[in-house]
């Protein structure tokens, strides 16, 4: 056992209420991994969580965008999932939920659907090992999650946002087939869109944002974005179309990737794609939240729509790839705009929840 015996984690008790305990930091099982949180962020799913808006977790360990440092590594692990050697102290990311390999969708080839991807997420930290979350001091990887060793050159406060953020808006993009010459609508410009803007654009693709902060578009500028669409100037459905018809010749765009996580988000981007495009949808993901919406409009249009929850794990060392061929070009550093301390967590949550910063950031002191 290594010198540290203890850990603490920040546990939801029930939505909008947060409690931190107190564990023994165990022994990770042959082929699991335990880090030392260096860096975690607030991520929308958190938000739906914490807001009570999630249809079976009401309580628990929450956390799952981070960067750590090898605290203790498990009987047989030598290497990353790429093959790359690891060592206690080594820097890595982890792939939020599990890939078992053995339900039907997995055996389908369809890892991002795992049956199992949260099977140790919703448990009380109170059941070992402890550290299902990574709001605390520590976090367990179990043998069944994807890690990569982060590469040097990627400071923590852009690599903490790797194993989330920017994975799946990767992965949202590739199941989209976007193509280089594509108009490319990105409904939010939180942070999963603004990382979609960098890798639109390295992707060739022309890239208009819609969102209803005008700070949020002023970030979407520096990340390259062609065009901002904002709500306080196009505050209707109907002059937000007639923009989008002006910016793309009347036919609407491409393809349009919603990250609002706002039933009314999906209703309004089937008006705003062309006949024939595909709409990948990753925002949405609490069930029983609805909107009115037209079946026969859709049709109609032939719109494919891609829904895209999670990623396909190897997606997490293509993301890590990009940002160290990219780190330098896009302002990943100012993705997180506001850092708290592991005490003041609940009201990085809050004041997430309210949209008074666009992505907490927790570095446990």
């Amino acid at each position: 056992m290594c010198q540290q015996t203890k850990g603490i984690v920040a546990e939801m008790t029930e939505p909008l209420q947060l409690e931190f305990k107190e564990y023994p930091i165990v022994e990770p099982d042959p082929g699991a991994v335990i880090v030392k949180i260096l860096q975690t962020n607030i991520c929308g799913s958190e938000l739906h969580i914490w807001k009570g808006h999630h249809p079976v977790i009401r309580s628990g360990a929450l956390g799952h965008e981070m960067i750590g440092e090898i605290f203790a590594l498990g009987k047989g692990v030598t290497t990353d999932f790429a093959g790359q050697p690891v060592k206690v102290g080594d820097r890595v990311v982890s792939a939020y939920f599990l890939t078992c390999r053995k339900c039907k969708p997995c055996q389908q080839g369809q890892f991002n659907l795992c049956e199992n991807a949260y099977k140790y997420w919703r448990l009380p930290t109170e059941q070992a090992p402890h550290f299902h979350g990574t709001f605390g001091t520590h976090y367990y990887i179990h043998s069944d999650q994807y890690f990569y060793r982060v590469p040097d050159e990627i400071p923590n406060n852009v690599a903490a946002s790797a194993n989330c953020a920017l994975s799946q808006v990767y992965f949202g993009l590739e199941s989209g087939q976007v193509k280089s010459g594509e108009t490319l609508l990105i409904q939010g410009a939180g942070g999963l869109g603004l990382n979609a803007i960098a890798i639109a654009k390295e992707k060739q693709l022309k890239v208009i944002v819609i969102d209803a902060v005008d700070s949020r578009l002023e970030q979407a500028k520096q990340f390259g974005a062609d065009e901002v669409i904002s709500f306080t100037e196009f505050p209707t459905l109907e002059s937000r179309i007639e923009r989008i018809m002006e910016l793309t010749g009347g036919s609407g765009v491409d393809v349009a990737v919603e990250v609002a996580g706002v039933p009314a988000a999906f209703n309004e981007g089937v008006h705003l794609i062309r006949a024939g495009g595909r709409y990948v949808v990753i925002g949405n993901i609490s069930p029983g939240q609805t909107v009115a919406f037209d079946p026969g409009y859709l049709t109609r249009k032939g719109i494919t729509i891609i829904p895209v929850l999670r990623y396909n794990p190897w997606y997490l060392k293509k993301a890590l790839d990009f940002l160290s061929r990219n780190k330098d070009k896009y302002p990943f550093e100012t993705l997180l705009d506001a850092e708290f301390t592991l005490e003041e967590i609940k009201d990085a949550l809050d004041k997430s929840a309210n949209r008074e910063v666009t992505r907490a950031t927790i570095v446990p002191s």
